[in-house]
């Protein structure tokens, strides 16, 4: 669905994106990771078609980008950096403007509009001017303009901002919906824990580089160890002495092929358990491990 080749983005000496090789399976979840400044709404705004490439390749459903963007972007929806909107128009007006300016059908206009403001939870308030609605609202607004047009490839950038938990879970929701219909998500965020729970791929941006790209289940792979919690834990400690290979209190890292094997040995040699799990490395590990320390992270929130 998306594939890019050496792509570069300079502005005068600074280098906002370098090298950058990004590929989006068509029906993918791809989350874009990276602290803020890391270049990741650079490379959005490049996809789109907002800002050129300094060089390198883009090709968006196949088709070069910018060179036939106008065949592509009737089907992409997009939110990036905050929606913009008339404050004085309602959320319906603006739908309605904004559909009008493109090549949509529009008969059809008022049954979409509707549905997608149903969607966003904004079919109570839409006769509202946008200019009374919250931070959460204007971006619930956005998601329903991207959404109008059944797009193929939807590409939101840090969707969820000033959403509260319970409309973060509502939006999460919906996009898992929307996935499961046929388009394709490219979700850019610097909240790790909304990625982990969203997406099946993801790129880590830093400093304008890609520097890593996987599925999420392979970044996540078990480690070979299993970590399990004892009351026993001197006792356990002793049984498997040499493949202890971390402890913090009642808590242990154990080097163990099989967690079921293990849990088996320790209950017929009289050591209680509480918990067992194999373990794997979290998406936070995974991003640390491939960016290092820096001034501006992530958030897990």
């Amino acid at each position: 669905m998306i594939e890019t080749s050496a792509l570069v983005k300079r502005y005068g000496r600074v280098t906002a994106v370098g090298g950058v090789d990004v590929r989006v399976p068509e029906g993918a979840r791809y989350g874009l990771l990276g602290p803020n400044g890391s270049g990741k709404t650079t490379l959005i705004r490049m996809l789109l078609g907002l800002v050129f490439a300094t060089s390198g390749e883009i090709t968006v459903m196949g088709r070069p980008i910018p060179r036939r963007l106008a065949e592509v972007l009737p089907e992409v929806g997009a939110l990036v950096e905050g929606p913009a909107a008339y404050g004085h128009l309602s959320g319906r007006a603006n739908l309605r403007l904004l559909d009008g300016a493109g090549r949509a059908v529009r008969a059809t206009r008022r049954r979409r509009i509707e549905e997608a403001l149903e969607r966003v939870g904004l079919a109570g308030v839409d006769g509202r001017p946008v200019r009374t609605y919250s931070l959460g609202m204007r971006q619930r607004l956005g998601l329903a303009a991207a959404l109008l047009r059944t797009p193929r490839l939807l590409i939101l950038d840090e969707p969820t901002n000033g959403l509260d938990p319970q409309g973060i879970h509502e939006i999460r929701a919906l996009l898992l919906e929307v996935n499961r219909a046929g388009t394709t998500l490219l979700l850019s965020s610097h909240l790790l824990a909304e990625i982990e729970q969203l997406c099946t791929r993801v790129g880590i941006m830093d400093r304008g580089h890609l520097v890593g790209q996987d599925e999420l289940a392979t970044l996540q792979a078990p480690t070979g160890r299993v970590v399990l919690r004892s009351p026993d834990a001197d006792g356990v400690a002793a049984l498997l002495d040499g493949r202890v290979v971390d402890r913090d209190g009642d808590r242990l890292a154990v080097t163990h092929p099989d967690p079921a094997a293990l849990n088996a040995q320790l209950v017929a040699a009289g050591l209680r358990v509480t918990e067992l799990a194999t373990e794997r490395r979290t998406l936070e590990q995974v991003v640390l491990q491939a960016t290092g320390a820096g001034a501006d992270r992530m958030e897990r929130r």
